[in-house]
């Protein structure tokens, strides 16, 4: 039986999570009972939403206990079975938390479909981050051809999948990042028409408006704070805001107020926020478009990626100081 190393929730963080919140174990992994799987774990997800399931604040999930094993998704090899329609060699989804070698009951299991991609794909373009941008564009967002977009975090594991998105959809389609490398690769690589490096800007506002002339039909926010304030004075009649993320504000001491909510009102806009999850029973309208679009070669993404379990807790520090470009994983296996 092998080994399955842990990575367990020490402290809750005070800032930016790191190494110093977690503490390691290692036991034999449990042999499956009747209706589960023995996993090993391939692949994981590193995302922001884990800051709020460690933290003592209100989430969107029940926060993780202290001593218990950290929560988390990813991609995973069936090792052994006992469940009906999983055999040894299949790769499965699920929240595997951050363990080599989980066993899970199957029902918590989703096979993959490598007709629409490979395990790398799952993790990535076919991912959760993919379907948020997905339906965060086209449900929440109302998108339609010739609307001027504007998204932050545009090299981030959701963004760089909702500016093509958009591109794709007719959309004229600007990108907020930090730093010259990201915003050239979203430029170069995303093909966006126009990007803004937050980190070389004084007035975040005015480039903007540079970036987006005549306005904004549709900004899809995944940062808050500043940068949802800065947008909002660009709103173009009938605009909709899509709230996904606020990643500026998980660690300030105080969060900012929106000064620019009068703009919303100006614009006849629609501000509203998701989660992903609410979807579930549409992902499969979401990967098939996307499979779509990754097999003809024009959807891209680049994964950020880092090796082995130790890993894990280093590349949540690096989500959080905005030091990874594209969708952040962790590998544990082959």
């Amino acid at each position: 039986m092998p080994t399955n190393h842990r990575l367990l929730l020490a402290a809750r963080p005070n800032g930016i999570p790191g190494p110093e919140n977690f503490t390691t174990d290692a036991q034999p992994a449990r042999s499956p009972a009747d209706g589960e799987v023995l996993l090993q774990t391939l692949y994981l997800s590193v995302d922001p939403a884990m800051h709020s399931w460690m933290s003592v604040g209100n989430g969107y999930n029940q926060r993780i206990t202290i001593g218990d094993v950290m929560q988390g998704g990813g991609i995973a090899r069936v090792l052994e079975s006992r469940a009906e329609g999983y055999l040894p060699g299949d790769l499965v989804q699920a929240r595997l938390n951050w363990q080599t070698h989980p066993t899970i009951p199957a029902r918590y299991l989703q096979k993959l479909d490598l007709t629409l991609g490979t395990a790398e794909d799952w993790i990535g373009p076919l991912g959760l981050s993919a379907v948020t941008a997905y339906f965060g564009l086209k449900d929440i967002g109302g998108l339609k051809p010739n609307d001027h977009v504007l998204v932050s975090a545009a090299a981030g594991g959701v963004g760089q999948i909702a500016v093509q998105i958009a591109r794709f959809e007719g959309c004229r389609v600007a990108g907020i990042a930090g730093g010259a490398e990201k915003c050239a690769w979203v430029a170069n690589e995303l093909k966006a028409h126009a990007v803004i490096d937050y980190k070389a800007e004084s007035d975040l506002s005015a480039a903007i408006g540079r970036a987006c002339p005549g306005g904004i039909d549709v900004y899809f926010d995944n940062v808050g704070g500043p940068t949802l304030d800065a947008a909002l004075e660009h709103l173009r009649h009938g605009a909709r805001v899509v709230l996904c993320g606020r990643i500026s504000q998980t660690h300030a001491t105080e969060p900012y107020g929106i000064k620019n909510l009068g703009k919303l009102a100006a614009s006849r806009g629609r501000m509203q926020g998701f989660l992903v999850f609410n979807y579930h029973q549409r992902y499969e309208e979401a990967r098939t478009w996307l499979a779509a679009r990754r097999r003809d070669g024009s959807l891209h993404q680049r994964l950020h990626v880092l090796q082995g379990l130790a890993q894990a807790p280093i590349g949540l520090g690096m989500l959080f100081r905005g030091e990874n470009t594209g969708k952040l994983v962790v590998r544990l296996a082959s």
